[in-house]
């Protein structure tokens, strides 16, 4: 049987038979066992260490290995059968099972009337004084303030294990046949503890049994441990008075950091049969198959078993013992998914999508779940997904977790905010406080402590992106995906008619100038938020509209803001002015870019580019004609701001005429259409996705002007999408 299950832990192949001459689960060496006992846990190079002084004397009978560090590893797995076979639960006592219950009360079957009775919490125990006495200090002074007249009775408050652990100590005592396990070695110690039976009142007792099985057996065996420390729920306080909780935890946590399969430790996924050169041993016989490596993570699923607070004191045990902060988040994940049903809105049902339904945990329970996960995460950026960061806020939000919990995760969030997608950021509004069906205030904190964390990033990473630098096409930068994120977010919530400009305004303009190349997304924003809100005043559409960089807006985003009727007037202007700049460059740029362009190379000028503007001049010829452009400019734009002016002195004799004759349309008087028809474009009363064909002035050969139609420049839908 111990070469089979040696063969099966790979330790040794059929070559090595004669050294494990074992009769009956017995070893043949007391010598050889406690060497084992001593180097079972070490590594290979401590085992070597630890054991050389005994290992010299049982090397001698060994001769024929080719080293002595082979003859180690063989003791060591010699003594691992012998505990698989001889102590995984240790048999006491010889007499049979003279104990019978009769509904809430246990009687002694031995024949003699019981002079003692014992409650334990609604169990009662007619037992005999003689046996108790002869093996525990409490019960003797207890029994010996009664009268030996009468029947003792006693009541024992706060038993550790309660009845069924008095049981089996009641058991020991009359030295009836008892097995301790994984599984009640804890209440025994305890309960041992508790009826101070100790070694002043017996040789062999209780207390000496189980510290005994505790060291020898279970903080050897990964999954003994994990049993044991299960076990200790219901007794927890008495479990870490006597250091059996830390003595588990701490074997836990230092197994959980040691390659598996490095002593063969019986785990349920990561048995199975290897030689020493890797390939799978069957009777001795390499199959040529591989043997699958342990996974990281293989020990995950052990520990989720247990309870919160034990899985806290596991979890801060490993990140003592420096295990790395990926496998901690991974496991505390697992954690979390098991422990909290619908943690993910999508979550996929099955065997791990959480407990079944009629099991959830209470709600102070969940709550409580949330706040310890949350501190058990590590604080490291990227060890933990967004998405489930973002579904453990979800939670603690509806739960009312502590405010300090849900700070944490949304910094946690911001820390990482430009790999978040916008299905994640969208946070409905639990509370019936706030009328929005988002939490835009939320969002915002979130971008706030992005940017926090974004000012610790180097200058340089900044560079390039101030106002006024449209200079290429740069690759985005996180803070740039952010950008995009917080214009998507603006778009999906600007219909609803419940949120605020203010609000609105406030995300928007939250994020610097640098956080976005182009304000296209921006503008979409504002255009879904105007149509949603058409109540809104002219000077609040004015200041709405303060948020937009109209020289950010691609050529497509100003054809479409030419043309749209939400806009205030001052805003339609300004982006047909920084339109007609923009082509301006786009023509000058291209000249430039002709006189000064070497034909044995291509043109630095890019015409693909986002605005086509000129990325970089080289001095030559067409600089003096970039001067006096850039002074033509100037005096346009002094002539432009003056028409400006008259314009919206125009537009307010307008309105005042409209309330006047109260029609729903405004007929534009000449002078107004002299001024607009002068910037190049008309306006033509349409929607914004309108396709119709543009008028544009066209100069007659003969000298006057004519209107000529013709097709818009630009080949896509006018609307913003």
């Amino acid at each position: 049987m111990i070469k089979e299950l040696l063969r099966y832990e790979g330790r040794v192949s059929s070559e090595y038979e004669e050294v494990f001459k074992v009769g009956q689960g017995e070893l043949r060496s007391e010598l050889v066992k406690q060497t084992c006992f001593k180097c079972l846990f070490l590594n290979p190079h401590e085992q070597y260490e630890a054991c050389d002084d005994e290992v010299e004397l049982v090397a001698d009978g060994y001769a024929w290995f080719p080293d002595r560090k082979n003859v180690v590893l063989l003791l060591v797995a010699e003594a691992y059968a012998y505990f698989i076979i001889t102590m995984e639960c240790e048999k006491l006592g010889s007499k049979p099972d003279g104990f019978e219950r009769r509904g809430r009360a246990w009687f002694c079957t031995t024949g003699l009337p019981s002079d003692i009775v014992i409650e334990v919490e609604e169990m009662s125990f007619h037992l005999h004084k003689f046996p108790l006495m002869s093996r525990s200090g409490k019960l003797t002074r207890l029994i010996t303030e009664f009268n030996e007249e009468e029947i003792c009775c006693l009541s024992l408050s706060d038993v550790p294990g309660g009845p069924e652990a008095f049981e089996l100590a009641a058991k020991f005592c009359y030295g009836m046949k008892l097995e301790i396990t994984p599984l009640n070695v804890a209440a025994l110690h305890c309960i041992a503890d508790y009826l101070e039976m100790t070694e002043e009142f017996g040789e062999g007792n209780l207390c000496k049994k189980t510290e005994g099985f505790l060291i020898q057996v279970v903080l050897r065996s990964w999954k003994d441990s994990v049993l044991t420390l299960q076990s200790c729920d219901t007794f927890i306080l008495h479990a870490e008075r006597l250091q059996i909780v830390k003595k588990c935890v701490d074997s836990i946590a230092m197994k959980a950091c040691t390659d598996p399969g490095l002593l063969g430790w019986p785990m349920r996924e990561h048995e199975g049969l290897q030689s020493p050169g890797g390939s799978i041993l069957w009777n001795g016989i390499s199959t040529g198959a591989r043997h699958i490596q342990p996974q990281p993570d293989w020990w995950y699923e052990d520990i989720a078993a247990l309870s919160l607070p034990l899985y806290s004191l596991v979890i801060s045990a490993m990140e003592e013992k420096d295990i790395r902060s990926e496998i901690i988040a991974g496991a505390v994940v697992h954690y979390a998914k098991k422990s909290i049903p619908g943690l993910t809105r999508r979550q996929a049902g099955g065997a791990h999508g959480g407990p079944p339904l009629g099991s959830a945990p209470h709600e102070t329970t969940q709550r409580e779940i949330v706040e310890t996960i949350e501190s058990l995460l590590p604080v490291q950026k990227n060890v933990v997904s967004s998405k489930f960061l973002f579904g453990l806020l979800r939670t603690g939000i509806i739960l009312n977790a502590s405010e300090s919990c849900r700070s944490n995760l949304e910094k946690r969030i911001g820390m990482q905010l430009e790999q978040v997608t916008l299905d994640d950021i969208l946070i409905p509004s639990y509370s019936y406080n706030v009328e929005t069906l988002y939490d835009v205030e939320c969002v915002q904190r979130i971008v706030q402590h992005c940017l926090f964390f974004d000012q610790q990033a180097p200058e340089s990473v900044h560079q390039g992106f101030e106002e006024g630098s449209f200079i290429g096409s740069p690759s985005l930068t996180p803070l740039t995906k952010v950008g995009k994120l917080v214009d998507a977010f603006l778009a999906e919530v600007a219909p609803d008619v419940n949120l605020k400009p203010d609000k609105f305004q406030s995300l928007a303009e939250s994020l610097p100038n640098y956080a976005r190349l182009y304000d296209d997304g921006l503008y979409r924003a504002i255009d879904l938020f105007l149509k949603a809100h058409p109540w809104l005043t002219e000077s609040e559409r004015e200041k709405l509209c303060n948020s937009l960089d109209c020289q950010k807006l691609t050529l497509e985003a100003c054809t479409h803001a030419a043309q749209n009727e939400r806009l205030p007037l001052r805003v339609v202007v300004q982006v047909l002015f920084f339109e007609q700049l923009q082509l301006r460059n786009a023509i000058a740029g291209s000249y430039i870019a002709a006189d000064t362009a070497d034909p044995a190379r291509p043109s630095r000028f890019n015409p693909t580019s986002d605005f086509g503007i000129l990325g970089s001049v080289m001095p030559g010829e067409g600089w003096n004609g970039v001067l006096r452009e850039n002074q033509v400019l100037k005096m346009d734009m002094n002539t432009i701001k003056s028409k400006v002016t008259d314009l919206e002195r125009e537009c307010t004799t307008i309105r005042q005429a409209i309330r006047k004759i109260e029609k729903p349309k405004i007929a534009v008087s000449s002078k107004a259409r002299n001024i607009i028809s002068k910037f190049g474009c008309k306006f033509r009363t349409q929607v914004c996705d309108s396709q119709e064909r543009t008028i544009v002035a066209v100069q007659n050969p003969d000298g006057g002007s004519i209107d000529t139609p013709r097709k818009s420049r630009h080949r896509r839908s006018t609307s913003v999408s």
